[in-house]
């Protein structure tokens, strides 16, 4: 048993729907199993529609910084932004709003013990973290995102603005690491996202069900999905797709699908607590994503000995799947290749068996247990 630390797990929000709460809240739970203290905090609250339902009876802490959203930075720029005196008094506010947030971080660091570590899940939040008094801890910084995804926002310059002083800063693959110390960050390491469950037996894999999970967002993709979709279920007219689910893309979502013809082989499932039951009803796993880090859904169904078929978006989808091998991959946007994967693998349940089984077993390199203690030994180097 290792020493017991102070962990503090600073987000954008403690509580926001997406894979960074879940992945917040999970390695929580597993720091407090290895007799860890853990706080996680967040800067501000979320809008009750993008809100995850956490449990009443958290092991360990949580604290929101803000009470309501604060106004959002804007850049003065030109003499006509210099002289734009109620926006210079509004960005002076934001800026004493901020500096008194960060009073209350330091206050909580400051009851640390020795050996604690702040951690960083978004580089937003770092805004606060860099404001505030870390002396005597660790700090390390995460990206939950591509290399390539953060360059395509304000996240890749904020990353090389607010995490090039703290100890380590985590990616989520080796390749996506060597990306970043390419473009001139010197305190780059990975660290994988752990599996969120470890079933005894792959799924029995008899229902003529494709899954997806995710958020209904833009850069998961599924009008793509449903777009290759269109082009695999007339061959397969005994087989549906479950989409579990929720978010600000759904109308539109739901008006696509209506437009396709599909509304007889597609199930809109909602949001779902029990993401293991839903691919354990499933025969194939299907992602369609623009963009992606680390994905923990595809995680989850190679957990459950589901065959995945996905784009190949982003080096974390490449370093889970071995196309062929535990999976099959389609380039990203080619809706005609993942629709022909989708042809294949519900043609094929000899194939479909042979994939999920080797899904079930090459994803227990990413077991909690081993992943915690990359962990910990990364806490033991820094406090060195």
């Amino acid at each position: 048993m290792s020493i017991g630390r102070d962990i503090f797990i600073v987000s954008n929000s403690v509580d926001e729907l997406g894979g960074v709460t879940t992945w917040s809240h999970q390695m929580a739970r597993l720091f407090t199993d290895r007799g860890h203290r853990v706080h996680i905090v967040g800067i501000a609250p979320v809008a009750e529609e993008i809100r995850q339902q956490l449990p009443a009876d958290l092991p360990y802490a949580t604290t929101t910084l803000y009470d309501a959203h604060p106004p959002k930075a804007r850049r003065l720029s030109g003499v006509k932004g210099r002289l734009n005196a109620p926006e210079r008094r509004r960005q002076a506010a934001r800026r004493a709003g901020m500096r008194a947030q960060a009073e209350k971080l330091s206050a909580l660091f400051r009851q640390a013990r020795p050996g604690a570590v702040v951690i960083v899940t978004q580089v937003w939040a770092m805004e606060w973290v860099a404001l505030a008094d870390t002396k005597g801890l660790s700090v390390i910084g995460m990206s939950h995102e591509s290399y390539e995804a953060s360059q395509k926002s304000t996240r890749g310059a904020r990353v090389r603005r607010y995490y090039p002083e703290v100890d380590r800063l985590l990616v989520l693959t080796p390749e996506d690491a060597d990306l970043w110390i390419r473009a001139g960050m010197e305190n780059v390491a990975s660290m994988p996202n752990p599996l969120p469950f470890m079933p005894d037996s792959p799924a029995p894999r008899e229902a003529k069900v494709v899954a997806s999970v995710g958020r209904l967002a833009f850069e998961k993709g599924v009008d793509l999905l449903l777009d290759a979709w269109a082009d695999a279920a007339p061959h397969h007219p005994d087989w549906t797709l479950r989409i579990y689910g929720a978010g600000v893309e759904e109308a539109a979502l739901r008006a696509h699908c209506t437009e396709l013809g599909l509304d007889d082989s597609v199930e809109w499932m909602g949001s779902t607590n029990d993401v293991l039951g839903a691919l354990r009803g499933a025969s194939v796993f299907a992602q369609a994503s623009r963009a992606e880090g680390f994905p923990i859904t595809l995680l989850e169904a190679m957990a459950a000995g589901v065959a995945p078929v996905a784009f190949d978006c982003a080096p974390g989808v490449r370093e889970i799947v071995t196309d062929g091998e535990d999976g099959l991959l389609a380039r990203l946007g080619n809706t005609m290749e993942l629709a022909g994967h989708l042809h294949t693998l519900m043609s094929d349940k000899a194939l479909r068996d042979r994939l999920g089984d080797a899904a079930f077993r090459s994803v227990r390199r990413y077991s909690a247990d081993s992943v915690t203690d990359r962990w910990e030994e990364l806490f033991a180097f820094l406090e060195r």
